[in-house]
């Protein structure tokens, strides 16, 4: 952990926080939160390859198509053939290039909600240092709070506390 985050971190802040750790109830919170995480992640993961794999579908039955084409065109057609197989393959690829856009956007969108919606619940908890922010000073503070009470845990069972 810096430094530059231990002088942030008041004594009462770390007061604050070693008092709301020390039922356990706030460390059940956390992993709740970090399963939570880890399932979303992992289906944005699978929505994302999905969209990918079937882009690489349309990619191949595109090519085969014009390949099909290609071996059955007269000399005469050749050069109209290839003008229209190369607007499709560009439209086909701006397809790709803006449905993945989207998909991006949508990923990150949901993601922003899975902070706001563990600044809420840890808020709730009373858990010093956590509110909705988007700050990213504050929220890399929000994440090494995190972090401290991860490796507090993992110390506590090690010891046999918890």
């Amino acid at each position: 952990m810096g430094s530059s985050f231990q002088q942030r971190l008041s004594y009462n802040t770390l007061s604050d926080l070693a008092l709301a750790l020390i039922d356990g109830t706030v460390y059940e919170i956390v992993q709740g939160l970090l399963d939570i995480q880890h399932l979303t992640e992992k289906n944005l993961y699978n929505q994302r390859q999905k969209l990918h794999c079937e882009h690489q579908g349309l990619k191949q039955d595109l090519a085969r198509k014009h390949k099909e084409a290609l071996q059955s065109c007269k000399s005469h057609n050749l050069a109209l053939l290839k003008s229209n197989q190369q607007a499709e393959q560009e439209a086909l690829e701006t397809r790709v290039r803006d449905e993945q856009r989207m998909m991006d956007k949508k990923i990150v969108a949901e993601i922003d909600q899975k902070v706001i919606d563990q600044q809420n619940t840890l808020e709730k908890a009373g858990v010093p240092g956590f509110y909705i922010t988007t700050n990213p000073q504050e929220l890399t503070m929000q994440m090494n709070l995190l972090e401290l009470m991860l490796k507090l845990q993992q110390k506590e069972s090690q010891s046999g506390i918890l």
